[in-house]
Formats: structure tokens, C-alpha cells, sequence
């Protein structure tokens, strides 16, 4: 694990990135949860982020907003 402030962190496997014009999509599996993260496709080069690399989802709970479906 990283060693940073936020204490929520949750190890996973990048299943899919989904590109846009500046703003990728990844998502990550963890334990059969999946979790989207939006980050830049800038971040995703540095980070050198690949479908099946593992990672860790990095979760500051003043972030998070919770959604529905209808």
C-alpha cells in the first residue's frame, strides 16, 4: 500500500481504460467491485496505466459522491 494522508485505499486490477479527448475512464477491479476513477489522459501515460496492471484506488472521503439508478 501507499503511504499517503487518505486513509481509504483499496488494491485492484485495471479491467478496461476508456480514452476521451483529455479524460480517461478506469476502471478497476477489486474483489469483484468495480470502481471508475476519471483522470487525465496525461496521468494515464505517467503512470504507465495498462488493462490487467495492478493498482490502487485511492478514496478521500470528501470525494465521493453516490449516485441511483432509475
Amino acid at each position: 500500500m501507499l503511504k499517503l494522508s487518505a486513509r481509504n485505499q483499496i488494491k485492484g486490477k485495471i479491467v478496461k481504460i476508456s480514452k476521451g479527448a483529455t479524460t480517461s475512464h478506469v476502471i478497476l477491479d477489486a474483489a469483484g467491485t468495480q470502481l471508475m476513477a476519471s483522470i487525465t489522459n496525461e496521468a494515464v501515460e505517467d503512470l504507465k496505466l495498462a488493462e490487467g496492471k495492478s493498482a490502487v484506488a485511492v478514496i478521500k472521503a470528501s470525494d465521493i459522491m453516490v449516485g441511483i439508478e432509475e
